[in-house]
């Protein structure tokens, strides 16, 4: 689940979001070939500019993923640096970066899989949706950067990858998080009640947040 400038059940107060390093639940693991490459890559907001994950970047991210303050929330906290380097490569699919200036400051994931569908149209429902995540180093919290960010992972999943709907959940607790689903425009679908395990906080509440195609070029046309 995931900030500071806020986003799946992940971060600190602070630092972080969504995860996008906690890895794909079942729905969303049937996705023969790379959506992403639909993507002009890199993609620049105002500040910032976004762009695949490659293995290059590992150190540079590692400098806030190693933080005890962003991985309160996260799904997955690296024990240390030898964890982070084994499991990183695995995760690099959906993963992307973004950076301020030439910096990495944080980390994205849109995580394409397919909605749910009876069997007649399971076909139709397939690669529809995505799942998205995001942490943030701590450091750039406060000035909108995150907010920026996941408003253009929202607009490529919608504009570029032809998705039509978007998702983000969070531990309840995490309210920083699920502030930046608001502030991005996403709804509030439901509130699970001590349905999230946590590591040091035992069973607690989980909040799930979307948005469909329709929605997002409904309030472009208004704005």
């Amino acid at each position: 689940m995931s900030s500071p400038d806020a986003a799946s059940a992940p971060t600190a107060k602070d630092p972080t979001l969504k995860d996008p390093l906690a890895g794909a639940t079942p729905e969303h693991a049937a996705v023969d070939m790379d959506p992403l490459t639909a993507v002009a890559w890199p993609v620049r907001t105002e500040r910032l500019s976004l762009r695949r994950a490659t293995l290059a970047d590992m150190d540079a991210m590692w400098e806030y993923r190693r933080l005890d303050s962003v991985g309160e929330w996260l799904g997955w906290h690296p024990v240390d640096r030898a964890d982070w380097d084994a499991t990183f490569p695995s995760k690099l699919g959906p993963q992307l970066v973004v950076e301020l200036e030439g910096r990495i400051i944080g980390d994205l994931m849109i995580l394409v899989g397919d909605a749910w569908g009876q069997r007649e149209v399971k076909e139709q429902a397939a690669g529809t949706e995505a799942e998205l995540g995001w942490v943030f180093h701590p450091d750039f919290g406060g000035r909108g950067y995150a907010t920026e960010a996941v408003h253009a992972a929202i607009g490529i999943s919608f504009e570029q990858v032809g998705l039509r709907r978007v998702t983000a959940g969070a531990f309840f607790a995490n309210e920083a998080s699920w502030r930046l689903m608001e502030r991005v425009g996403m709804r509030r679908e439901s509130v699970s009640i001590k349905e999230s395990l946590h590591r040091d906080h035992g069973w607690i509440d989980g909040i799930l947040y979307a948005l469909l195609k329709d929605e997002w070029a409904q309030r472009g046309a208004s704005s």
